[in-house]
């Protein structure tokens, strides 16, 4: 006779569980009503221009943040209002440029450079920690962002939240 095997019973593993919210990629209003959008609306009804995103919850940008939303190229394809004004540059310019054109490491060592992309590169395949990293524009010397580096999706991205 086979012996039956016993299969270890289901269980709900505390904090295990993550909230993900939806909010605007272009002026990062949040969802109305904190609920997906239906596929075909999309778009957000507070500004009429960005996509609606979802990240985690302690990712999601304010409408005060500067962001980028950045593909598994390292190209970027969202760029917020505010990044605009931050880092003088319009949306219709840095869509599907590099993220290196507009963003390098604020750090000088060779290893602060593969740190941000390999972060970058986490985020996209949706590693679950929220990465921080130092970054400047890649034409200004001197100046030191934090970045603040989490996925988002769909489809999968990492978001770039800049604090100056």
């Amino acid at each position: 006779m086979r012996a039956r095997l016993e299969r270890p019973a289901l269980r709900l593993v505390s904090g295990a569980i993550e909230e993900w919210s939806w909010f605007c990629g272009h002026c990062a209003a949040p969802s109305p009503r904190g609920e997906a959008p239906a596929p075909t609306a999309r778009v957000c009804p507070s500004c009429g221009f960005g996509l609606l995103l979802e990240a985690r919850h302690d990712a999601v940008p304010t409408t005060d943040d500067a962001f980028l939303v950045v593909d598994s190229a390292l190209r970027i394809q969202g760029v917020s209002r505010r990044a605009e004004q931050l880092l003088a540059i319009g949306e219709d310019l840095a869509v599907n440029r590099p993220v290196s054109e507009i963003l390098v490491p604020a750090d000088a060592e060779a290893s602060a450079r593969t740190a941000f992309a390999a972060a970058v590169s986490e985020a996209v395949a949706g590693g679950g920690a929220v990465a921080q990293r130092f970054v400047r524009p890649w034409n200004t010397y001197g100046v030191r962002m934090l970045v603040r580096i989490a996925a988002c999706g769909p489809p999968r991205a990492a978001l770039l939240v800049l604090k100056s």
